[in-house]
Parts: structure tokens; C-alpha cells; sequence
């Protein structure tokens, strides 16, 4: 076993990249791109859901043949940063609420440590449910564990009462709780008031390394990047788009994401006329996305709620302005730039506010009113990945120089 002195560590999360999901846990990528450069060794343990719809009785005997081969059939794979990738299997009952899920996690991941603890005296959770749960439980004794929550669903997550009651336990177990913004910091302070102090606000990191080929001269291609969902606005958003469209025949409009609204939005595009200059990507990888982002003028990104907006400060950095709703994080994270990053838009039941939006933040950006080097170095000051990676060496190595 390794001295604890090591700067070691290991990374348990429920999403991460794979070749099905390009997309999904981009933001923990990220973070393991940020972070890996400055431990000994950084193993990331991904427990990739399998969702069942099979009855209980055959789920536990897959469980059960499952754990007798997950610790010789799991093997390493380099992933960014010169970090391990061990990417293992959880079966999942359709259905199963958080808490049971997190319980899945656990003795998923304990059998594929062959019921040996995780052997890194750091040990860093993506939310609380499952896989802080999982960390926590599957940690060394001596191992300072952390979490950060950035789960857009917690409150439905903490609706369960077994689900809460893990939840409270787990933040009063861990070494440190982090959250990405001041939305969830609220949402787990009014349920678990006794855990406020505890409570540590680090972002998630982005990076700044990719100047755009040239300057963005008008705002004629626009951009979604995210789930094809109901509650990202990317109905409005298409709606609104038609709309402004029809006033200049120039836009353009790339969507890139998955989601349940992909074929319903499709068969939409369809109904409008504009599914020649519409482009559907479907999810694509990170890399892929920073390169989509500097071949775009505008981000347009029309979310009911957000925790953090992750894309959007990825948007600014990219050289592009952006067109958000006041949806939660983009509000603290853009905070002291609005009007030099772009232009906010109230979140509303119609595509109005888009249009209006659009139209203002047009003119404002033809008439030179935005200022997208001063956002830029405000937010590479707090969400580099540099600077979030110091963050988190300081709490994961305190006794380090």
C-alpha cells in the first residue's frame, strides 16, 4: 500500500466520455485533464450505468456472475493528462431511485476492487449520489474523500427520504463537499442547514488554449451544445430561429446534443423549411466540440436552469458571444461581464424573448458595444484550468509546498 505522503489519487464518477457518449461527463474530463498533470498518479474509476428493464430475480443472478469476473475482466486504458481510465459496467433496474442506485455503485465497484479499498490517499466523487457514496465507502481508512456536486437534479434526487438521509450522512463523512455554484450551495443549504460551513464552491474547469482562427464579424451562425431536452429550451430556441430566419435568409443553426426531443425536433425542423440550414450533429466528442465552437458566431443557450453553464463560459473562450437565459449559474458566473460577453434573455414559455434578444445583441455587437477579451480574462482568472486545479491541490495535499 502506498504512504499516504503520495500524491496520489483516483476519480469516481458516473460519467465520463466513451465512444456510445462522446458528450456525457465532458465537464469531468476536463477536470482529470486539469488535475492529472500535477499528482504522482491519477486513476479514474467510471461506473457506467446499464439500465435494465429485467425482473429482480435475474438482475441480482447477473450481479451475481457479474461479480465473479468484474475484478479480471476490467483492465486500464490511458485517458487525458496521463491519467488511468477504468471504465466497469453498474446493472441498473429501470426505475431504481438514488439511493438504491448509489448502493449499486458501491458493491459494483467494490467488486471490481476485488473487495480491496481504492489505494490512493486522495479520492475525489462527481455527486453525491451514487458515486460520493460509492468513494466513501470503497476509500482506504486513511483517505481524505471529497465530492462535487453538480447534479442539475439534485433537489429530485433529495426528494427520496432514504435518498436525503444518505446524502446528509455522506457530507458529514467526507473530507470536503464541494459544489460548482451558488444555485446548488443553495439547494443543499435549506435541506441540510447543519452542513452549510462544510459546503466549498470550486467550478468546473475550462479551457482557454484555443484561440479561434479569426474574430467573429457578425453573428450568423449560431450554435447549441448540449442535451437535445424539454428543459434546455431548444424547442424555443428553434421556434425562435425560424423567426429570425425569415428576417435575414443568411443564419445558420448547428445543433449538437442528444436527448429525447431529437426526433420530435427533427420532424419540427422539418415543418418549418429549414432543414437545409439546420444541422443536427448529434452528441460529439470534447475535442470536437471546443473545434464546432471556434467555427461559430453565437452561442444560444436558452436552459430553464442550470447549476453552473459550463458550455457557455466554454462559448466566451472560444471567442464567441453568447445569447443565455437567466437560468441560475450563468448569472454568478457571469457576473460583472454581461454586457461584455453577450446579452441575457429571461427565461420564458415562448421564443419572444430569443428573437428580442437576438435583435439587441446584434445591433449592440455590429455597433462594437462588447468587450469579449475583458470577459475572457475575468473568467480564465476564476475557471482556468490551472486555477481550478490549484484549488483542488490545495484541499487534496494541504501538507504539500
Amino acid at each position: 500500500m502506498k504512504q499516504a505522503a503520495s500524491r496520489d489519487a483516483a476519480v469516481v464518477t458516473p460519467w465520463y466520455p466513451t465512444r456510445e457518449l462522446p458528450f456525457r461527463g465532458s465537464f469531468v474530463y476536463d477536470m482529470v485533464a486539469a488535475t492529472a498533470p500535477g499528482v504522482d498518479n491519477l486513476t479514474v474509476y467510471h461506473g457506467d450505468a446499464w439500465v435494465t428493464a429485467m425482473d429482480p430475480q435475474t438482475t441480482r443472478a447477473i450481479e451475481a456472475a457479474g461479480a465473479k469476473l468484474l475484478s479480471r475482466a476490467a483492465h486500464r486504458v490511458p485517458t487525458v493528462g496521463g491519467a488511468e481510465l477504468v471504465h466497469y459496467p453498474v446493472t441498473m433496474p429501470r426505475g431504481q431511485l438514488y439511493g438504491a442506485q448509489a448502493r449499486n455503485h458501491e458493491r459494483h465497484l467494490r467488486s471490481l476492487l476485488g473487495g480491496k479499498p481504492i489505494d490512493a490517499p486522495v479520492v475525489h466523487a462527481h455527486v453525491g449520489l451514487p458515486s460520493g457514496w460509492a468513494a466513501l465507502h470503497n476509500a482506504r481508512p486513511d483517505a481524505r474523500v471529497f465530492v462535487t456536486e453538480h447534479a442539475s437534479f439534485l433537489e429530485t434526487v433529495l426528494e427520496d427520504p432514504d435518498s436525503a438521509q444518505m446524502y446528509d450522512e455522506l457530507i458529514e463523512r467526507v473530507t470536503g463537499f464541494l459544489v460548482v455554484g451558488q444555485p446548488l450551495t443553495d439547494v443543499i443549504g435549506n435541506k441540510f442547514p447543519h452542513h452549510v460551513d462544510k459546503l466549498i464552491q470550486i467550478p468546473n474547469p475550462i479551457t482557454f488554449d484555443y484561440p479561434r482562427p479569426e474574430p467573429v464579424k457578425d453573428l450568423r451562425r449560431w450554435l447549441y451544445l448540449g442535451g437535445i431536452l424539454q428543459r434546455k429550451g431548444v424547442n424555443l430556441l428553434v421556434e425562435a430561429f425560424a423567426r429570425c430566419h425569415a428576417e435575414d435568409p443568411t443564419l445558420r443553426l448547428t445543433l449538437a446534443g442528444d436527448g429525447d426531443q431529437r426526433l420530435p425536433l427533427l420532424k419540427r425542423i422539418e415543418e418549418l423549411g429549414l432543414s437545409d440550414v439546420v444541422d443536427m450533429l448529434g452528441p460529439i466528442p470534447h475535442d470536437q466540440a471546443l473545434e464546432v465552437m471556434r467555427n461559430h458566431d453565437l452561442l444560444v443557450h436558452a436552459s430553464r436552469y442550470e447549476t453552473f453553464g459550463m458550455t457557455i463560459v466554454e462559448g466566451i473562450a472560444a471567442g464567441m458571444p453568447v445569447l443565455v437565459t437567466r437560468c441560475g449559474g450563468p448569472e454568478e458566473t457571469l457576473a460583472g461581464i454581461e454586457d461584455a460577453a453577450g446579452q441575457f434573455i429571461d427565461v420564458e414559455e415562448n421564443p419572444e424573448s430569443i428573437i428580442e434578444g437576438f435583435r439587441r445583441l446584434r445591433a449592440r455587437f455590429l455597433d462594437g458595444d462588447l468587450d469579449l477579451e475583458r470577459a475572457q480574462a475575468k473568467l480564465a482568472a476564476a475557471y482556468s484550468f490551472e486555477s481550478v486545479a490549484q484549488a483542488h491541490y490545495r484541499l487534496w495535499f494541504p501538507d504539500s509546498p
